[in-house]
């Protein structure tokens, strides 16, 4: 027997799923049964919950919502479905309920308690989700800027070179701006112009040309993808975000959607940190966007929002808004197709009448207000409106750990006088943790108090190149350099082979480079900041670089005409050479 919920107790998000589901035929699709579910805590008072399901049929269908909102992301909450839950005996008792394992009860309980999302921060209904699909891809249409990947996308009529084309720009823009990835896209294409092309090429190869773009494991994947599609695939992309999640290593659920929408018009939503910050101003999301729940939302919103005639177009447009116009400071609020529809522009408005108002209360503008408890997305009360930031007071800034801190002594050993010209030793990173299967110059970790790190490097560089004088390494320095997660110190040092035998022999994953070689190989930003260090104090040089020979100067001011003439004519005279004072005896 399915529960009678009317439809007015539906919330506003879940009315637009059922619209045209009668108020006894709602089903929760996730549900083991197929019908509503309703949570149960364990040994619990059954008369108390049946009361808790008749007063309260939001919250019941609210939670039904919510597990069907977090897909296969979240983790499902199990519950009892209605043909559990059956009205009173005819006695008039409760029937008995099934005890819940402790587990279970407390899941559901999590769910029970719960407070509803306030449909301030939902889109009430179908002609506001049509004003805002317009709005946007209008604005796109003028305002779009002119990408390399965008044009070949464009152009492209064959579905899987265009879904490769989407892919790799996919790839290189995470957590790259769009100015680094446009060069690094144009040689990418140019060298490797189909995924047979890239399946084909070394990992060197690939390394090589990803040098400097940062995240080397992204081009590591990309390549390992390519070479997916073509020896198993058949040559074909799949065409679905889901396929394409599940197939491809590398690729999760944005990127996926990205290429599903892009390349072959799946109706799937995107949510990419432009699009998290756009939504959560949109509709004043000031709760922690990187939680399990607010991300869940996003999605969802995201999801709704996309428009099924022109997907890819529309989630272009909702990044392109989020990089250009909603931007994380000083964002152009009067350039944006969408102001009139944003809650924090509102709140915003509000505020300001609020703090020039002489009259107590406040304007009559739409806020949240949730019937019990704190609403699950908004800011936290310890976080109050801050007036200086504005719509920038949305999204909150999660809270990031400091990246840990680690030392690494490093020593660019060269011979100067080997045949063909001077070359330095590089050997390569194993093939699997940070910056796998690059090349680096001979380092091992280090304490950050550098206690027998010279000794140990020494050791390193001999493991390498065999006997070396350990009087001529030389410290010159350090830099810093922050990955994701690292922030890693290298004690920079240096070692030149002067008038020794040539080194000819080397041993597996080693090579000796020229310097014209170096800068175009596989290395990492981090190592070329490292040979700057040894460029501008190598051994054998003077310290003194000409810069600072020439700039040295430049300190003292150098005095007027008129300064001349007063010093020349108050400075006492005493001439030094012999043909001074010869001209002075004659």
């Amino acid at each position: 027997m399915l529960l009678d919920i009317p439809k007015e107790a539906l919330s506003t998000h879940a009315v637009t799923d059922y619209a045209n589901v009668g108020p006894s035929e709602v089903t929760c699709r996730n549900s083991p049964t197929g019908h509503t579910s309703v949570p149960q805590p364990a040994k619990s008072n059954p008369m108390s919950i049946w009361r808790a399901i008749m007063k309260k049929p939001r919250t019941a269908v609210r939670s039904c919502h919510q597990k069907q909102a977090s897909g296969h992301e979240g983790r499902e909450k199990q519950v009892l479905s209605s043909s559990q839950v059956k009205p009173s005996t005819p006695d008039g008792t409760m029937p008995k309920f099934p005890e819940a394992p402790a587990g279970l009860a407390r899941r559901q309980k999590e769910v029970v308690l719960r407070d509803p999302v306030s449909p301030y921060h939902l889109f009430r209904d179908t002609a506001e989700v049509t004003v805002f699909r317009e709005n946007l891809l209008s604005w796109y249409d003028r305002e779009k800027r002119d990408l390399p990947w965008r044009r070949r996308a464009e152009g492209e009529v064959d579905p899987d070179r265009r879904a490769y084309a989407v892919w790799v720009s996919e790839v290189m823009l995470q957590q790259t701006q769009v100015a680094t990835v446009i060069d690094y896209y144009t040689r990418w294409m140019q060298k490797w112009p189909t995924l047979q092309d890239l399946a084909s090429a070394s990992l060197e190869e690939v390394n090589q040309l990803w040098a400097g773009l940062g995240y080397y494991s992204r081009g590591r994947r990309l390549q390992e993808g390519a070479q997916k599609v073509v020896e198993e695939l058949g040559g074909h992309v799949p065409h679905t975000a889901e396929t394409l999640q599940k197939l491809l290593p590398g690729v999760g659920r944005y990127t996926a959607g990205a290429i599903a929408s892009i390349a072959f018009g799946q109706a799937t939503g995107v949510v990419d940190g432009n699009v998290v910050r756009v939504l959560c101003r949109v509709r004043a999301i000031g709760a922690d966007s990187g939680s399990t729940f607010v991300s869940q939302q996003l999605w969802s919103l995201a999801q709704q929002l996309v428009d099924p005639a022109r997907p890819g177009d529309f989630n272009q447009a909702a990044m392109e808004l989020g990089a250009t116009v909603c931007t994380p400071q000083h964002p152009r609020c009067s350039q944006c197709p969408v102001q009139s529809m944003c809650r924090a522009h509102q709140r915003v408005e509000r505020e300001q009448l609020v703090a020039s108002q002489s009259l107590p209360g406040s304007p009559d503008v739409e806020e949240c207000a949730p019937s019990t408890g704190q609403c699950q997305l908004c800011a936290p009360p310890t976080e109050p409106w801050d007036q200086t930031l504005g719509v920038a007071n949305f999204p909150r800034k999660a809270s990031r750990r400091p990246p840990r801190e680690e030392c690494s002594a490093t020593c660019v050993l060269e011979q100067p006088r080997a045949l063909g010209g001077a070359r330095i030793l590089l050997v390569q990173r194993p093939k699997s943790g940070l910056l796998a299967g690059l090349w680096e110059f001979p380092s091992v970790t280090a304490e950050p108090s550098g206690q027998c790190q010279r000794e140990a490097l020494l050791r390193e560089l001999q493991s390498w190149a065999g006997p070396l004088p350990a009087t001529h390494l030389q410290h010159l320095g350090q830099v810093a350099h922050t990955f994701s997660h690292i922030k890693l110190t290298y004690q920079v040092y240096g070692l030149a082979l002067e008038g020794q035998i040539p080194v000819t022999i080397t041993p597996p994953g080693a090579r000796w480079l020229t310097r014209e070689e170096f800068h175009t190989a596989a290395v990492s930003t981090a190592m070329k900041k490292v040979f700057r260090v040894y460029e501008g104090q190598r051994p054998g040089t003077c310290k003194g670089s000409k810069r600072s020979q020439v700039s040295a100067p430049s300190t003292q001011r150098k005095p007027s005409p008129g300064q001349q003439v007063l010093d020349s004519f108050f400075r006492p005279h005493h001439p030094t050479d012999v043909s001074s004072l010869n001209s002075m005896a004659q």
